[in-house]
């Protein structure tokens, strides 16, 4: 009876027509924020505006639109133990995630192209494997995982075809509080996984940057650009942005080092648009813009930027003091601005 009635469940559920974007305002963008002290989950329109304000229980981190309903997953800032899919016309909570015991969310998922897969990141708590976890989306309950490749597991992206590029950081951290336990020996990688979750490729960075963890991932067509966090000697002017097409080794893409010092060894987003690649640092107060082949095209600063995403020929960036900007090659122009700090990510809406 418990399986005949979870399948008449299903079939309910299936049944129930599922709001589209267009029903919430066509949003282009999620991302989380603050307001005083309470947590929230906006989407934003084309123009930069908030279209709707949905509230957290806590601090989040990134999000997952699903590709054709009004949906999004919030994750929990790592290490974190929940992640809420949230009907963004009412603003319920149609279902809340919890990893397995022992597991802890790692701030990011994504979705399967026709979206009846949702695909979390995840660490193993005491000593931070890396898992991704499985969910089918009818009901969002867990259906298996894959093994990330390597150590503490943080964005992913979906290739056109299906493959799913992971950013292991390589850092394993304290399950209570995130503090680095192997700085020493930390190996990051990238990990490239078939639809079916084998690993097809795999790339590391040079033994003399092996303290450069690799955080966060722009599509660039057949590849990924990613955005590292320098765990080393904060003297060292590092690359913090590289390029990766699975089959070739990965390519750090170097800058002036007066640039890499005004980042502050932190790659805190990165978006790829329209031939360039552009990386955040809210501890820097600046956004680095490259070409597609990783040269330095210009620095802009701006306090406390983080979010970024591809708009029109450029970009879009949010900062802590709820500006949404317009930036591209020439600088930053204000769009929008509301009563909110914004957080690390904007989250682009299919």
């Amino acid at each position: 009876m418990a399986t005949r009635r979870g399948f008449l469940a299903g079939l309910a559920a299936l049944s129930v027509p599922r709001l589209g974007w267009a029903d919430v305002g066509h949003p282009a963008w999620l991302t989380a924020g603050k307001v005083g002290e309470d947590y929230v989950l906006h989407g934003l329109a084309p123009s930069g505006e908030s279209l709707f304000a949905l509230p957290l229980p806590a601090r989040g981190h990134a999000a997952a639109a699903h590709p054709t309903r009004a949906e999004a997953v919030a994750f929990a800032r790592r290490p974190g133990v929940f992640a809420l899919v949230i009907d963004c016309f009412t603003g319920a909570v149609r279902h809340r995630l919890t990893p397995p015991e022992g597991r802890q969310f790692n701030g990011h998922g994504a979705f399967s192209a026709d979206g009846a897969l949702l695909m979390t990141s995840e660490v193993v708590a005491e000593g931070s494997e890396g898992r991704i976890g499985l969910w089918e989306t009818a009901g969002y309950t867990r259906i298996g995982e894959w093994a990330s490749g390597g150590t503490g597991p943080h964005d992913m992206k979906r290739l056109a075809d299906g493959r799913l590029v992971i950013a292991n950081g390589g850092i394993q951290t304290d399950p209570q509080d995130r503090t680095p336990l192997n700085l020493e020996t930390m190996r990051p990688n990238l990990t490239l996984l078939s639809s079916e979750g084998e690993m097809l490729d795999q790339a590391e960075l040079p033994e003399d940057l092996h303290q450069n963890s690799i955080r966060h991932l722009a599509l660039t067509g057949d590849g990924v650009a990613f955005a590292l966090q320098w765990q080393g000697d904060p003297a060292e002017a590092v690359p913090l942005l590289g390029l990766w097409t699975p089959g070739a080794a990965p390519v750090l893409c170097d800058a002036a080092p007066e640039e890499m010092f005004t980042m502050q060894g932190y790659a805190g987003s990165i978006a790829a648009n329209a031939g360039m690649v552009a990386i955040s640092s809210p501890r820097g107060g600046a956004v680095m813009i490259f070409t597609a082949e990783g040269a330095p095209l210009v620095t802009h600063r701006r306090a406390d930027v983080c979010g970024l995403a591809p708009r029109g020929d450029g970009f879009i960036a949010s900062d802590g003091s709820g500006a949404v900007w317009q930036v591209n090659a020439d600088g930053l122009t204000p769009l929008a601005t509301e009563q909110v700090s914004w957080d690390n990510h904007m989250v682009p809406v299919a």
